[in-house]
Formats: structure tokens, C-alpha cells, sequence
């Protein structure tokens, strides 16, 4: 639950493994955080990552000193970590849920959910979607496989197109320009 507080605080949450944040990953939170009027965008990694195997990541603890380092440049981001894995659980108790079309596309899966049923329950626990276009992954008006399911509110992110190809895996291949801050 992202609220502690009776605050009226609009709080977003960006769920990811940030293996490393990327400037990518800084772009899509500035553009959720001016486009959807928060006052907070959470960056949150999961510590039972849904789809990846934790043994190929980088430790927790560095990820997240690197994501520190990155919220200390922006009073706008906060820092957290989970416990859940599904993207309904990790955004209860926030207003916005930021992802990328890669995500979404995952997210629309019933296989990570266990059938059908499953997935519609927890998709109807999302807040809104701020959804970040990731080509080649297609957008809700694109595909039908990809559309927005009934009782679902999703905006779609004004994002630089520049920023479509950069992926933390690139960064981690050597693409070091793409890194959001240079390694400690």
C-alpha cells in the first residue's frame, strides 16, 4: 500500500527491475509525473522479479543505491521495494501505475495470473495506466490484442521517440551513454 498518510498527494508508481535505470527510465517519469499531475512517482522493484530470473540481475541492494542516487536528483521520485510481484498488487493504494507497451503486453497475459478469470480480477484493481508506446510491442489502438479492457482508464505518455530503442539490457551489453547516471 503506497499511502501511510491522509494526504490528498497524487502518488504514481513505476514498477521495474532497473538492472540499470536507464535514461529512458527517467524520461517516462518526468512525462508521467508533469502528463498524469503527480506529486510523487515511486520507482519499485520487485524482490521476487515476475518473468526474470533474480540470478542474472544485479544485487537488490546496488539497484537500489543506484535508484537512490537518482531520486536524490529529483525531489519528485521516491524509492521502494515489494514484496508482490503482479503489477495489481504493487500499485494498490496509488493513483497512476507507469508502464511500458513491453509491460503492458505482459500485463494482458493470462499466463502470469493463472487463467483468464485471474487476470481480469486483477486488472480490475489497476489504477489508471499511464502507458509509454515501445516499439515494436503495439499500442491499445494498434492491436486488438493489446486493447484496453472494459472499466480500464489509460493515458498514453508523450514520449520522445528517441527514447524507444534504449533498454537496460543494451546498457549492460555496453551502451553506456544510455545509462541514466554513471556507474559508482
Amino acid at each position: 500500500m503506497a499511502r501511510n498518510d491522509s494526504s490528498n498527494a497524487r502518488l504514481g508508481v513505476y514498477p521495474g527491475s532497473f538492472d540499470p535505470p536507464t535514461i529512458a527510465h527517467v524520461h517516462l517519469a518526468e512525462r508521467a509525473i508533469v502528463q498524469c499531475g503527480l506529486d510523487r512517482l515511486d520507482l519499485v522493484i520487485s524482490v521476487v522479479t515476475l518473468g526474470k530470473s533474480n540470478d542474472h540481475l544485479t544485487p537488490l541492494a546496488d539497484r537500489l543505491a543506484e535508484l537512490h542516487r537518482l531520486a536524490d536528483t529529483n525531489p519528485a521520485l521516491g524509492v521502494r521495494t515489494t514484496e508482490h510481484s503482479l503489477l495489481a498488487d504493487i500499485a494498490d493504494g496509488y493513483d497512476v501505475v507507469v508502464m511500458g507497451a513491453d509491460k503492458w503486453a505482459q500485463v494482458l497475459d493470462p499466463q502470469w495470473y493463472g487463467g483468464i478469470e485471474a487476470r481480469d480480477e486483477a486488472l480490475r484493481r489497476l489504477p489508471r495506466i499511464a502507458l509509454a508506446p515501445r516499439p515494436p510491442w503495439p499500442m491499445p489502438d494498434d492491436d486488438p490484442a493489446a486493447a484496453v479492457p472494459h472499466g480500464l482508464e489509460v493515458v498514453i505518455l508523450d514520449v520522445d521517440e528517441e527514447h524507444a530503442p534504449i533498454s537496460a539490457t543494451e546498457v549492460r551489453a555496453g551502451r553506456t551513454e544510455w545509462r541514466a547516471l554513471p556507474p559508482q
